[in-house]
């Protein structure tokens, strides 16, 4: 057999249904072979229009179902296009296998035509790699990449096979999954049973713990896990942004999102907490803001399947490695028949009394549509969708209004990939054909991979696009407004703006545009019950920004879009235990002896 031929039956044999890809001269030989591998039924390519598209597609395909998504692409520029996609998925722990043509054996290093070394481009961006130097080596390396991107912290991996692997023939024997292990590779160890009393006796202490969950909930599936702890022992719960799904955000227990536009309920919460349960969560620069006052009162208990993580940013009083879904089921088992016996209820009391003092707000319905108006009728409309997004403001208003099932909200988060929503909605459907599926985009932020429409149009994807058009790059012009001194540098988009639902219809794709509000939930409702793709481009208030927001190098507390909370307010002078001295409360280390502050 083919290289060709020995890669599509190992991706078969680990129950690939759909790849994502865009074919070129060095990767021919595997796509000769696709085309006889979904004539025999195998599977399904998806061909996007932008290699870059592809990996989007692929990485929520995995997002959405659990499972390690597939890419391709050729040599050289085709390879450099899908980085973009591979640091995405690599950022926010994403397990998928990118397999790129290479020029052959003999020219590599020769400069050859279509040649760049991908292997190494890729190298920090990758839980691992190959250049497939021997046919008979594809099943064996195969075996390993979907071993090792779907297993502990997941994340892409990256296969490069040259053309001439390709081509060549063989004696195949194939590899079946799980039976190459490569070395060096470590299993996921079960949780510290230690570690788990420890956490467990914090638990039973605190009387304002909060549950802080990040997005190793959701690729542990512990959801449930999560429910069932909260309920047990009354912990308030707030998720990431990566962890939007984990926890149903209309239960009682639930304080939203925290973070730099998080709820202000969520923040407080965490600035007063004096436990914070940190599951599969990294302390993220855009969770914790100025970091020396996040958290300042609280025990910390990190529970991370990356031991790398542990510790990182903030030094737990309990750390515990260990997969999520797992540490939280010891725990339950480790405390069945254990109640909060409303050692918390003051605490949520007082959560309570933030939430009605501060809740999200939504502008008065008058004038221009506000975009908050859109994203609640997407909520009111399609309860139950899967929801993609871009990266913008649009985004933020997203996370904050619209509660979301478990694997159901698909956002880049840590890389803050602009044209991430559209491809990335195409994946998703893909998985789930008859699933209501909505990409939520800025005019800025869909531009960017505007041409998978065309995709759309080819496989018929009911994907629904809805655009909150404000003519800006809408979260730059917000930074420029608040801290450049309304210096609006290249910010604003109205100069080119092409006609949205006309550009649609150019693609095949119906085209709708929403200027007034008293047709805004009739054209949504129209746009959702269509049959096919439907891009919706609704204009909306220009200059409208998206509140709380902490400024940089703030504390959570001190959010800007909200009246002032003294209570809260983190001394920013420290006196150092050692020396006596005073200095700033940024400072981890005194100026004058050294001592840790």
């Amino acid at each position: 057999m083919s290289g060709g031929y020995a890669l599509m039956d190992a991706l078969h044999r680990h129950g690939v249904s759909h790849i994502f890809g865009y074919p070129g001269g060095a990767i021919l030989p595997i796509y000769d072979e696709l085309h006889k591998a979904e004539s025999r039924g195998w599977l399904k390519h998806i061909l996007v229009r932008h290699e870059q598209g592809g990996t989007h597609a692929a990485d929520a395909y995995a997002r959405a179902t659990g499972k390690v998504g597939v890419c391709f692409g050729t040599s050289g520029p085709g390879a450099t296009n899908l980085v973009t996609g591979i640091a995405t998925a690599q950022m926010d722990s994403v397990p998928m296998v990118v397999i790129t043509g290479q020029v052959p054996r003999a020219a590599i290093g020769t400069d050859a035509f279509q040649e760049t070394d991908i292997f190494g481009i890729t190298l920090p961006i990758v839980k691992h790699s190959w250049v497939v130097r021997d046919p008979a080596d594809i099943g064996r390396i195969v075996a390993e990449a979907f071993l090792i991107a779907a297993s502990g912290r997941p994340g892409p991996v990256l296969i490069d096979v040259p053309k001439d692997v390709g081509a060549e023939l063989f004696d195949y024997v194939p590899v079946e999954p799980g039976t190459a292990v490569p070395a060096g590779f470590r299993s996921t160890q079960p949780p510290d049973p230690a570690a788990i009393a420890a956490a467990l006796e914090l638990i039973r202490q605190a009387q304002r713990p909060l549950l802080y969950v990040g997005g190793g909930a959701i690729s542990s599936g512990a959801h449930q896990a999560v429910l069932e702890l909260a309920e047990r022992f009354r912990l308030p719960v707030t998720t990431t942004l990566m962890g939007k799904g984990a926890f149903d955000e209309r239960h009682p227990l639930a304080v939203g999102m925290l973070g730099m536009h998080g709820t202000a309920y969520a923040n407080f919460a965490v600035t007063e907490c004096d436990l914070l349960i940190a599951t599969g969560a990294r302390f993220d620069d855009r969770v914790t803001g100025r970091l020396d006052s996040f958290a300042p009162r609280a025990r910390v208990i990190h529970i991370d399947i990356d031991a790398a993580e542990v510790g990182k940013n903030r030094i737990p009083e309990v750390p515990v490695v260990a997969d999520v879904n797992q540490a939280l089921r010891q725990m339950l088992a480790a405390s069945v028949g254990e109640q909060s016996h409303g050692r918390t209820e003051a605490w949520l009391q007082r959560i309570d009394t933030w939430k009605q003092h501060y809740p999200l707000v939504v502008p008065t319905p008058t004038g221009e549509i506000a975009p908050q108006e859109v994203v609640l009728a997407l909520r009111e409309l399609a309860p139950k969708a899967y929801i993609t997004t871009d990266v913008g403001q649009h985004q933020m208003w997203a996370a904050q209004f619209l509660p979301t099932l478990p694997r159901h909200w698909i956002s880049s988060a840590g890389l803050g990939t602009m044209g991430f929503g559209m491809p990335a909605a195409m994946g998703v459907q893909t998985a789930f054909p008859d699933a209501q599926v909505i990409c939520v985009a800025g005019d800025a932020s869909i531009l960017m991979n505007i041409q998978e429409l065309g995709t759309l149009s080819q496989y018929n994807l009911p994907v629904k696009v809805v655009v909150l058009n404000n003519g800006w790059q809408g979260m730059v012009r917000q930074w420029q407004e608040s801290f450049y001194d309304q210096r609006y540098s290249a910010s604003e988009m109205t100069g080119g703006m092409p006609d949205f639902p006309a550009l649609a219809e150019a693609f095949g794709v119906r085209g709708v545009a929403i200027r007034d509000r008293a047709d805004l939930h009739r054209l949504l409702a129209e746009a959702l019950a269509h049959p096919g793709p439907v891009f919706v481009d609704v204009t909306v208030r220009r200059n409208e920004n998206c509140y709380p927001m902490v400024p940089p190098g703030a504390s959570n507390a001190q959010m800007v879009g909200l009246p002032s909370h003294p209570e809260l307010a983190i001394d920013t002078i420290r006196q150092c235990g050692a020396c006596g001295e005073t200095t700033a409360s940024a400072h981890l280390f005194c100026p004058s002896c050294g001592a840790k502050l």
